[in-house]
């Protein structure tokens, strides 16, 4: 029985394809370097803060990553200070949230988006709806490794294989498979059907809506 739903954020409670553009085309446009179109962070994204910049960076003109200190520096200070800039969930992605809390499920995010960050998102977009958010810090490895998730099971009191964990990319399907985790790819976020089935998704959902039903198969009944 599925007891408990753990959510990357990025790419699947929240679109935050501008916002990441938004705050690394700032940091280009400061270090002198062409700026990035908004579809390219869909591949950037996934892997925490580091590698997106370091993807940037390569992209944008800088393969030797000269400006990689500073600019992961700059990136957190910015998301720090506003997280939000055109930061939206996904349609029906509340309602789905609300109706699981309704079954009775323990809600929580693991992003690999920076600690404060993500927990400043979450209070404004989804406020009182989850029970725990873990985002990326030195307290634990990043994703793929599945400390993020075991420790949420661990803190719920429910097993690893009493909870569905929900992603958009490879690394969110290495994630909760690494966690022991029945792990649902969500198909309306930053990658494609393809990607999310060849790294271990136990099923991929077309909307955030879908989400209910899956639990309902599960025993939430």
């Amino acid at each position: 029985m599925t007891k408990a739903c753990i959510f990357d954020l990025d790419g699947t409670l929240a679109d935050t394809l501008d916002s990441m553009a938004y705050v690394t085309n700032i940091i280009m446009e400061k270090f002198g370097l062409k700026t990035l179109p908004v579809d390219n962070f869909r591949y950037y994204s996934g892997e925490g803060a580091n590698m997106l910049i370091r993807r940037a960076l390569k992209d944008a003109g800088d393969p030797e990553l000269a400006h990689y200190d500073e600019g992961q520096k700059l990136y957190r200070e910015m998301f720090e200070a506003d997280p939000m800039y055109k930061v939206v969930p996904y349609k029906g992605m509340p309602e789905t949230l609300k109706k699981l809390k309704e079954h009775g499920m323990k809600l929580a995010v693991c992003s690999n988006k920076p600690h404060p960050a993500a927990v400043k998102v979450i209070a404004q977009l989804f406020d009182g709806e989850f029970d725990m958010v873990v985002g990326q810090s030195e307290a634990i490895r990043r994703k793929p490794a599945p400390d993020g998730p075991l420790m949420v099971a661990e803190k719920f009191g429910v097993k690893p294989e009493e909870c569905m964990y929900v992603g958009d990319t490879s690394t969110d399907m290495k994630t909760g498979k690494a966690a022991g985790m029945y792990t649902v790819g969500a198909l309306w976020g930053f990658r494609d059907r393809k990607e999310l089935n060849e790294n271990g998704a136990d099923l991929v959902a077309e909307k955030p809506t879908d989400l209910v039903k899956i639990c309902e198969e599960h025993g939430n009944d």
